[in-house]
């Protein structure tokens, strides 16, 4: 059973979620330029790339290629590319690479696993670094945040102000199924991975699948307490968010 199959379940209301999500992507596009899409290529970040396009909002989309991604979602990017050619920028940052060469020489390449302080080091050489180049003169960035994907992001908003960037979240509301539901309806590409229930898809190392009954996020760093699964990219501060 493939992952459309299994999770392609439209909640009863998706018709007014999708349409505030289209709205939301409108508003964004006509008032936070230059804008940009931070896309990990999970599904999620698919619908988001689709809908831009669909509606004909301006943004770039970005990627950030880790150098430990998987086969499948690199072979995804190759499919986006070739799919938006001369239609949408889609920008691929990469991390410094004598930075990254001189963390695994002196760390291993399995440094992620001996401690969150070097796994937190890692994330900042392969992603953190990388994404201030992406957002950089940028004035707003569109992610695929949900509520539902773990008790760490049950507080996201449509609408984030509380970091030096716009975050617009259009999907924050959706379930896995309304994600699903539109992925089946308009025929977006996904990861192969989410067929082998990879929910969630990061970088090789730190990604696993998941088994029946446990959360969204279970599979990614998954030998660490919860409080502290998030590699930098996502970590809110207590400031001031705005539904809408």
């Amino acid at each position: 059973m493939n992952a459309i199959a299994l999770h392609a379940r439209a909640s009863t209301d998706f018709d007014k979620k999708l349409a505030a999500t289209q709205n939301l992507l409108r508003e964004t596009g006509e008032l936070y330029q230059p804008l940009t899409q931070a896309s990990s290529l999970g599904v999620e970040d698919m619908v988001i790339t689709h809908l831009l396009h669909a509606l004909g909002v301006k943004s770039e989309v970005f990627v950030l290629q880790t150098g430990k991604l998987h086969a499948q979602t690199l072979d995804l990017l190759s499919t986006v590319k070739k799919q938006f050619s001369g239609q949408r920028t889609i920008r691929i940052y990469e991390p410094d690479a004598q930075a990254a060469e001189a963390f695994e020489a002196a760390n291993g390449k399995d440094a992620m696993y001996k401690s969150i302080a070097l796994r937190k080091q890692c994330c900042d050489i392969r992603k953190m670094k990388p994404l201030a180049i992406a957002l950089d003169g940028k004035r707003a960035w569109i992610t695929g945040l949900r509520k539902e994907q773990s008790d760490a992001r049950a507080a996201v908003h449509a609408i984030d102000e509380s970091g030096e960037k716009i975050k617009v979240n259009p999907l924050h509301d959706w379930t896995l199924g309304d994600v699903w539901h539109y992925v089946k309806t308009h025929n977006v590409p996904y990861n192969a991975l989410h067929d082998q229930f990879y929910p969630s898809i990061g970088c090789e190392p730190c990604t696993r699948a998941v088994t029946l009954g446990e959360d969204f996020r279970s599979g990614r760093w998954w030998w660490e307490n919860e409080a502290a699964k998030e590699c930098g990219l996502h970590v809110a501060a207590e400031a001031k968010s705005f539904a809408t």
